[in-house]
């Protein structure tokens, strides 16, 4: 993000949780987004997918989950978006299927409220089995205890702030050096976005990493910015300059004007020549 006379400079703006099956994603190409990264998808569709006018898309390919979890049992997941992996072996052959694929990163689901998990091994294995291949783990974690769990256990990120119980200081003090969270604070409502908002209250004000993402598909989701989502990381204590962090602009792709003397991203359009005049 640059300066300038009317304002700021900066490029087109990172949602780190998408599910573009569910979504109509030619829609992308006209919104300030520069990139998406798609948790959870057919991976030889997502593959073919183009977001147009700059936008890149980036993707995890299919959830990875025991025989009978989640989502495995869901109408709404696309066909081709689940593997169900019972040992070490499937696991490795999932995980190479999915980066052959052109994955950049692989998502392993442990929510306990939906069916069975993984065993630490076998979650320990995907994780470094990812490793292997280069790749970090996203862990869709739900349930008493699960996203403590992964996080010990070594995923990098979390696709949810944690939602499902309030997280003790040390255990977020924990999460803060070792995992990234991705937001999706404003797909909850009642009790699971109270929980949310005070998990990654404290975990931002411990220096954790707070990424924005929208779980985009899952309900009434924008093809594009969510002020919704940017209205939550407000209420979370994330604004300014570790707003426009959390969207992490795309470098060398569209460009967007932000008017103004503070760089709110709800404000963003592209940027035009006249954005650039004295």
């Amino acid at each position: 993000m640059r300066r300038v006379a009317r304002g700021f400079v900066v490029g087109g703006f990172t949602d780190h949780h998408v599910h573009l099956q569910l979504v109509d994603a030619s829609q992308l190409a006209g919104s300030v987004l520069g990139r998406v990264v798609d948790l959870g998808g057919n991976p030889e569709v997502i593959a073919r997918l183009e977001g147009g006018r700059g936008v890149e898309i980036a993707f995890a390919g299919a959830f990875l989950t025991p025989p009978g979890g989640y989502p495995s049992d869901r109408a709404w997941a696309p066909a081709g978006s689940v593997r169900e992996i019972g040992d070490a072996d499937a696991a490795a052959a999932a995980v190479a299927e999915m980066a052959d694929a052109g994955a950049s990163c692989i998502k392993a689901a442990s929510n306990s409220t939906a069916g069975p998990v993984f065993s630490d091994d076998l979650f320990t294995a995907i994780i470094e089995l990812a490793a292997s291949h280069g790749l970090l783990v996203v862990a869709h974690a739900e349930g008493p205890g699960e996203a403590q769990r992964a996080a010990r256990l070594g995923a990098d990120l979390l696709a949810h702030a944690p939602f499902t119980e309030r997280l003790s200081d040390d255990e977020i003090a924990e999460q803060a050096a070792s995992v990234q969270w991705i937001s999706t604070l404003a797909i909850h409502a009642g009790r699971a976005y109270a929980t949310a908002i005070d998990n990654a209250r404290r975990f931002h004000a411990a220096g954790g990493t707070v990424l924005y993402g929208t779980d985009m598909g899952n309900g009434d989701t924008p093809a594009g910015l969510n002020a919704r989502e940017i209205a939550a990381l407000r209420d979370v204590g994330i604004d300014g300059d570790d707003l426009i962090r959390s969207l992490a602009p795309v470098d060398g792709g569209r460009e967007l004007f932000i008017p103004g003397d503070r760089p709110d991203p709800l404000l963003a359009r592209p940027l035009t020549p006249a954005d650039l005049e004295p």
